[in-house]
C-alpha cells in the first residue's frame, strides 16, 4: 500500500509564486502609477496657479484622461502588430516626455504646455492599462483574476511613493516649485523602462487561435456591456470627485498640506483591496463585487455630502477608492469571460475606449462644476450614474 507514512505529516498545498512577468507588470504599474497619483496631486492646483481662468483648472488632469481615451484603441492595435512590450515601451517613452515637458511648463509658467505634457502623461497609461490583460495572458486561466488583482496592487506602492516623493522634490527648484516634482516623476519612468525592458510576452497573434464572431454579435452580450458599464462608471465617479478634491479641501479652508494625507490614503483604498478582490471575484462572481463597489460609492456621496472636515474629506476618498477597486477589477474581470482569444485584442479596445471616454467626460466637466455649482453639487452628479451601474449589476447577477 503506498500513500504517505502515518507518523508523516500532510505539507499543506503552497500556492505557486505568479510568474516572473507577472510580478514585472506589477512592479511597472506601480511606477506608473505613482506618475499618475503625482500629476493628480498637483496637476488641479498647479492648474488653478497656471490657467488665465479658474475653471479651467482641472483642464491637465482632464487632459490626460482625454488622452488615455485616444491612445486606447490606437495602443491596442500597435500592440497587436508589434508585441505587448514594444507598445509598453513606448508608452513610458512618451510619459517621461510628458514628464520634462510639464517641468519646463512649470518652469516658464506656460498654461499650454502644462496642459500637453499631461495629454503625453494620460498616453503612457493609455499603453500601461493593457499590463493587467498582458498578465492574464502570461498566466493560466485559473488564475486570471488574481493576476489582474497583484497587477492592480502594484499601485499599493504609488500611494506613498507618489505623494511622498512629490512632497520631497517639489523643491528641489527654488525658481520653480513643483518643477523637481515632475523631474522626479521622469526618474520613475527610466526605472520603469529599464523594468519593461526585461518582460519576455508570447507574441499577442499567439493567442489568436480559433474563430471570432462579429464585432456587433460581441458587444450584444449583456455580460460584457454590464462590464463596460461599470467599470467606466466607477472609474468616472472616482476620477471627478479626485480630481476636485484638492480644489474642495482649499477651498474650504484647509491647508494645502493635508491635501497629500487624503491623496495618499484614497490611492491606499484603491488599491489595497486588490490583494484579496481576485478572492473575492472567484468566490462571489464579478457581478457581486461590483454591486458592493457601487453601495461603496454611494456611501462615498452621503459622507461628501456629511461635512467639510478634514475627517470627511479623508473617509470619503477611502471608501471612494474601495468602490473604485470593486467596480473596476469587477468589471474587468467579467470582460475577460465574454470573448474568445480570437477578439481579444479588440474587445479590450472597445473597452478602454469606452471606459476612458467617459472617464474624461468626467473629468472634463469636474472643474465646471465644482467652479460654478459646488461641491456638494458635484457629488450628486454622481448619484443618477452610480444607481443605473448598481441596478445593471443586480440584474447581471441574476442572470448568472
Amino acid at each position: 500500500m503506498t500513500g504517505p507514512h502515518r507518523d508523516c505529516p500532510v505539507r499543506p498545498a503552497v500556492p505557486a509564486l505568479p510568474p516572473p512577468n507577472v510580478l514585472l507588470l506589477a512592479a511597472t504599474q506601480a511606477l506608473m502609477l505613482s506618475v499618475v497619483v503625482m500629476a493628480m496631486a498637483f496637476g488641479a492646483l498647479l492648474g488653478a496657479a497656471l490657467a488665465p481662468d479658474r475653471s479651467l483648472a482641472t483642464l491637465p488632469i482632464a487632459v490626460m484622461v482625454v488622452g488615455t481615451a485616444i491612445v486606447s484603441l490606437p495602443a491596442a492595435f500597435f500592440m497587436r502588430r508589434h508585441g505587448r512590450r514594444s507598445g509598453f515601451l513606448l508608452g513610458a517613452l512618451l510619459g517621461l516626455g510628458g514628464s520634462l515637458l510639464c517641468a519646463h511648463a512649470v518652469a516658464t509658467q506656460d498654461f499650454a504646455l502644462f496642459v500637453v505634457g499631461h495629454l503625453l502623461l494620460g498616453a503612457y497609461q493609455g499603453f500601461a492599462n493593457y499590463y493587467r490583460f498582458a498578465a492574464v495572458e502570461a498566466s493560466d486561466p485559473a488564475h486570471a483574476a488574481r493576476a489582474i488583482s497583484l497587477v492592480v496592487a502594484g499601485g499599493i506602492v504609488a500611494a506613498f511613493v507618489g505623494p511622498q516623493l512629490g512632497q520631497w522634490s517639489r523643491d528641489w527648484l527654488p525658481a520653480a516649485r513643483f518643477a523637481g516634482a515632475y523631474l522626479a516623476q521622469g526618474g520613475l519612468t527610466l526605472v520603469a523602462l529599464a523594468l519593461l525592458g526585461r518582460l519576455r510576452l508570447p507574441p499577442v497573434a499567439a493567442s489568436h487561435g480559433g474563430d471570432a464572431r462579429p464585432l456587433g454579435e460581441i458587444l450584444a452580450q449583456p455580460a460584457l456591456q454590464v462590464s463596460v458599464f461599470g467599470a467606466a462608471t466607477g472609474y468616472a465617479v472616482m476620477i471627478m470627485a479626485m480630481t476636485a478634491t484638492p480644489l474642495a479641501m482649499v477651498g474650504c479652508g484647509l491647508p494645502t498640506e493635508n491635501v497629500t494625507p487624503v491623496i495618499q490614503w484614497h490611492v491606499v483604498g484603491m488599491f489595497a483591496p486588490s490583494f484579496f478582490t481576485g478572492h473575492l471575484v472567484r468566490r462571489f462572481g464579478a457581478p457581486r463585487v461590483m454591486q458592493a463597489g457601487f453601495a461603496l460609492l454611494l456611501l462615498h456621496v452621503w459622507i461628501a455630502l456629511a461635512g467639510v472636515d478634514f475627517l470627511h474629506f479623508l473617509s470619503a476618498l477611502i471608501l471612494l477608492g474601495v468602490g473604485w477597486n470593486f467596480a473596476f477589477i469587477g468589471g474587468t474581470a467579467l470582460l475577460t469571460q465574454t470573448y474568445r482569444p480570437a477578439e481579444q485584442i479588440r474587445v479590450q479596445a472597445v473597452n478602454e475606449a469606452a471606459v476612458f471616454g467617459l472617464v474624461a467626460c468626467a473629468s472634463l466637466s469636474a472643474g465646471w462644476l465644482y467652479d460654478r455649482f459646488g461641491w456638494a453639487a458635484l457629488n450628486l452628479a454622481t448619484v443618477p450614474l452610480i444607481a443605473l451601474a448598481l441596478l445593471a449589476a443586480s440584474r447581471q447577477h441574476g442572470r448568472a
